[in-house]
């Protein structure tokens, strides 16, 4: 029997919708908001307002591109949390009516859970590269870092995570500091790419454990342009792209240090990387380099679903659905949890 899944993702800025057959991507949706681009980040009552506008196309042209009528859906899977409250509430509230006009089940899925679980989703029945239970995953977003254990869909251990700033929030900072715009990590990607990553040294944090700290990167990637920019004005303009492979190179040895002492010490060869970082080229190549010196079979996510979408939310809809694990129409989003 075939299950149709319909994800809704709202959980920040991207208003996203797919379907699901099963495990095999049947559509896949995203309407982005290029509103934040003037304010250098996210305004949630922007955010929330643009949702509103776009839930409803975007929702009928997944349904639409998938070649199957409303009345086949079998769940709808939303996004609970965490994330922006306002943005949440959108595609919870949508989620609710359309299930109760339906007459179908409804699935709360965890954002961080969900980026864990791209991993899993099939273009065609015959792809077969999917982690096996269990594996080590590397979170990277702009609001999350850590390092997870996947024992199952179900079970997931975060081991390590930033007890301040998160990755993608450092590259987006320092970027902003170099007036390179917002979202400010792709920019340093695609400038690192042509400069040399040992230019410069930042800080590297010594924390104890698997956990991250990028506050103090920041820091020191700010008092080097502070000090550089009074011998000369136009410091940032003549080593743009160095100070970009620099930044980049110091953010990935330090997400990698701490994964390869978490992989070394359970003794897993089993290591995926999810969230909008790992999109960053540098982190893949770093990726793919641990994974000939010490054995790693690594999972790197197609770039479609390392920023949010709603493929991985129907994605984890449908490990939850096979489980028969439904939510009530009292379910309210909430911010912050951890996997």
């Amino acid at each position: 029997m075939n299950i149709n899944i319909l994800g809704i993702e709202t959980s920040c800025d991207d208003t996203s919708a797919a379907v699901l057959r099963n495990d095999i991507l049947l559509s896949n949706v995203i309407a982005g908001q290029a509103v934040h681009e003037a304010f250098g980040g996210v305004v949630p009552e922007l955010a929330s307002r643009a949702h509103q506008q776009n839930i409803i196309p975007v929702v009928s042209e997944a349904i639409r591109r998938a070649g199957i009528d409303k009345s086949e859906l079998n769940a709808i899977a939303f996004t609970r949390g965490p994330g922006l409250l306002g943005s949440l509430l959108v595609g919870t509230s949508f989620a609710k009516g359309l299930a109760a006009a339906l007459h179908i089940p409804m699935i709360e899925v965890n954002h961080l859970q969900a980026h864990v679980l791209a991993h899993f989703i099939k273009n065609t029945p015959d792809e077969h590269r999917q982690p096996q239970f269990p594996f080590l995953c590397l979170l990277v977003s702009g609001g999350n870092s850590q390092i997870i254990k996947v024992n199952t869909y179900n079970d997931m251990e975060v081991i390590g995570q930033t007890i301040d700033d998160a990755a993608g929030e450092a590259f987006d900072k320092c970027a902003k500091v170099m007036g390179l715009g917002y979202p400010g990590g792709p920019v340093v990607n695609r400038l690192a790419n042509e400069g040399n990553p040992k230019a410069f040294r930042f800080s590297k944090p010594h924390i104890p454990g698997y956990d991250y700290s990028f506050s103090g990167l920041k820091t020191s990637f700010l008092y080097t342009l502070r000090d550089a920019l009074k011998e000369d004005p136009d410091f940032v303009e003549h080593n743009k792209a160095d100070l970009c492979a620099s930044l980049q190179t110091t953010v990935v040895d330090i997400l990698m240090d701490k994964l390869l002492k978490a992989a070394n010490d359970l003794g897993m060869k089993e290591i995926a990387v999810a969230g909008g970082v790992s999109a960053n080229s540098g982190l893949r190549d770093a990726f793919r380099e641990y994974a000939n010196k010490y054995g790693w079979n690594i999972y790197l996510p197609p770039n479609a679903f390392t920023t949010d979408n709603a493929a991985m939310v129907a994605m984890s809809g449908y490990f939850k659905y096979m489980d028969g694990v439904f939510c009530s129409m009292e379910a309210t989003p909430f911010a912050r949890v951890e996997v």
